[in-house]
Order: structure tokens, then sequence, then C-alpha cells
């Protein structure tokens, strides 16, 4: 049976023979690929500085701790993204302030301003399945408090805000390079930003906050770890990003489908790309009306049971056990219902027209096979 997952890696020829390059050299880690990677980020975004990690998660804790984040700062941000998000800030002793988002799966920028307090430092966007924020208004709502905004946009490499790409628009960026990113590098994860302060300090923390001086002479001149990424991650990096915008091209070209095919559905609705907006569609995600939450999960099984790798993204990371039992209980209705109604169908770089098309007849038969079933409360 045909299985198609909701998003997978695109490995060629020419990233295995860069990775065979690597191999056969006497670098595998501190060597040029990391740094020829990270000029191509910059390159592609128009940051001045890229700082790369070992995965998007030391990304997140690097920006965190570069800029200073600490015992009882309140940071603003999604509860609808990967648990690291909030993670790696509250390691540091920062609470999770949550704001509300909205149904395309983005924070609503609309109640920022009343979750501000004296102790709020940063306002920590996500930028879901690759939309972007309304970042120009959130780092309005930043400047008037004097905040940082740490755009989150591990979904997002190659998305762009009136031609601006995401890595340029915030105070920091992350990107993530997991295996189903927009492009891989295995493991992996970046930091952008035009701050050249903040680069330095990413760069110290990610390799044990040493500096060589001359010879066999380092000294440590701040707490760092090893946060690196190696050179076969680099590698793939550098012949990966040659390749985004056909990658981001094609995953488009299957939204677009599945875009004419659901337009006049009332079981659903998908996420609406605004104008000015390009998205890298790292997911395409569709939210089922109300009577279907309740046949949520038969749906899922179904679906995985009929060749739909769909998956759900994300339970609000407050519903976790250990921020329950850390922060107590926090409810946020749009968050909530978004939880309950959203499956993530497949769609990415390596799928045909064809296989867009046996998605999409599948989705729609078993979907309206249980509108007709009602929900008891």
């Amino acid at each position: 049976m045909t299985r198609l997952d909701y998003s997978t890696q695109c490995i060629e020829e020419d990233d295995i023979k860069g990775v065979m390059e690597v191999l056969n050299s006497p670098f595998l880690t501190q060597g040029r690929k990391v740094e020829e990677f990270e000029k191509a980020l910059c390159d592609y975004t128009g940051a001045k500085y890229a700082i790369t990690f070992n995965s998007a998660t030391s990304a997140l804790s690097g920006a965190y701790l570069a800029c200073g984040i600490s015992e009882g700062d309140e940071i603003i941000t999604s509860p609808i993204s990967f648990v690291a998000t909030s993670n790696m800030f509250v390691t540091l002793g920062a609470r999770p302030v949550w704001c509300d988002v909205k149904l395309d799966g983005n924070i609503d920028e609309t109640q920022i301003q009343r979750l501000i307090t004296p102790k709020t430092k940063a306002i920590v966007p996500v930028d879901f399945a690759g939309k972007p924020v309304a970042i120009e208004l959130i780092n309005s709502i930043a400047k008037q408090h004097n905040l940082l905004v740490i755009q989150d946009a591990s979904h997002a490499l190659g998305s762009s805000m009136n031609g601006k790409k995401i890595g340029i628009l915030a105070d920091m960026t992350i990107f993530s390079f997991h295996a189903i990113k927009p492009i891989t590098t295995s493991e992996g994860g970046a930091v952008l930003t035009d701050n050249e302060e903040y680069a330095k300090e990413l760069r110290l923390i990610r390799s044990h906050g040493m500096i060589k001086k001359e010879l066999w002479n380092s000294d440590m001149v701040r707490m760092g770890y090893n946060f690196r990424m190696t050179e076969v991650a680099g590698s793939l990096g550098v012949t990966q990003i040659k390749k985004l915008d056909t990658f981001i091209k094609k995953r488009n070209e299957i939204s677009a489908y599945y875009d004419e095919r659901f337009k006049n559905e009332k079981l659903f609705l998908t996420q609406k790309i605004s104008s000015g907006q390009i998205s890298s569609r790292h997911l395409y995600p569709v939210i089922l009306a109300p009577q279907l939450h309740c046949s949520k999960e038969d749906i899922f099984k179904e679906l995985q049971e009929l060749g739909l790798g769909v998956q759900v993204h994300y339970k609000p990371i407050y519903q976790n056990s250990f921020y329950k039992e850390k922060f107590g209980e926090i409810s946020l209705p749009v968050a909530n219902d978004f939880y309950r109604s959203e499956i993530s169908i497949p769609c990415h770089q390596q799928m045909s027209l064809e296989d867009a098309e046996f998605v999409a007849d599948i989705f729609l038969k078993v979907i309206n096979k249980y509108s007709f079933r009602g929900c008891s409360f």
C-alpha cells in the first residue's frame, strides 16, 4: 500500500557526494563546511550573521542565553509549538506567558499588549507551518516596551513577508534543519541576527565559551557548551540550501492543488496565506469543524490505515504534565480548539500532483464519512 508521510527529507546525489567528501577529509568537525553553510544562510536571507548549532533546541538555548534571559523574566510566546520553544528559557528560570493563537496556528498579535508586565523580557512568536507571523506589528509592540523579539522560525526557512526573507525581521531568528524541515542537515539549527554582540556571544556559547589566543593557548571567557554543528551536517546544509527554493516551489504546488480541491468545503478550514507572504509550507494543516472534533481520533486512525501519514501539530505546551505541575492549569480557548481540530496532511517536495490527488480523495472520503455522526457531550 502506498504511504505518504506528512513531510519528509529529500536527499539526492549531490548531498551524498558532499557528505562522502567530508568523510574522506581530515575534518569531521570544526572545518570549513560549517562556515560555508553559515555564509550561504546569510546570502540567502540577507542576515549579517548566521551561527549554526547541532539542533534548533541548542540554537534556542543559545539565543536565550546570548540576550541575558534569566531567573524571573517573563517571555510571551505561543503555546502551539514544539516544547523546545518554551523549554529552553524555562531552564534559565524564566516564566512562559502563553498568548492565545488564531485559527491559522500563529500567535494572536492583538492579545500580546495586555500580557506585558514589568517582568516581560522578550516576545517569542512561532511561524506555524511556515506562515509568517504578523512580525511588523509584533516588532512595533516590542519597541514600545523595549522588548526583544526572538522569532522561532523553525518551520519557516524560505518564507518571506513583502519580499523580505524570514531571518532578518527580528532581533534573532531560529531555524531548524531537522530531517523533515524545508531543508535538512539531519539534525541542526541556526540563529540569524544583525547584532554583532549577539553573534559574538552565540559563537562562545556553542563552543565551551572559549576563544583561541595563539598557538595552543585558549581562554574560557564565559560558560559555554558543545553545541557545534558537525562538518557532515554543514556539508548537507551547503548542498540542500541550493535546492531550497525548488523544494518550496514544489510544496506550494501541492498546497495550491489542495487549496483548489478544498475551497468549497464546509467541514474543515485550511491555512490561508496572505498577499505578500510566501510560506515554506512545512505543514499543510487542516482545521476540522466543531462537529468533527469528537471523531478526530477515529479520523486520524482511519487516515493512517489508508496510507496517509498524518500528524497533529501541536498539543498546547501548557497541557504537558511538566508544565501543569510547574505553572498550574492554564487554558486558552483558541489554542485548545486548535489542538482538538488540527490534522496535518502530507505536503512535501517528494510528492507529485498524483500523490496530492490520492491524498485529497482519501481525506475527503473519510471526512464526509464522519460528517453525519453527531457529537455527544
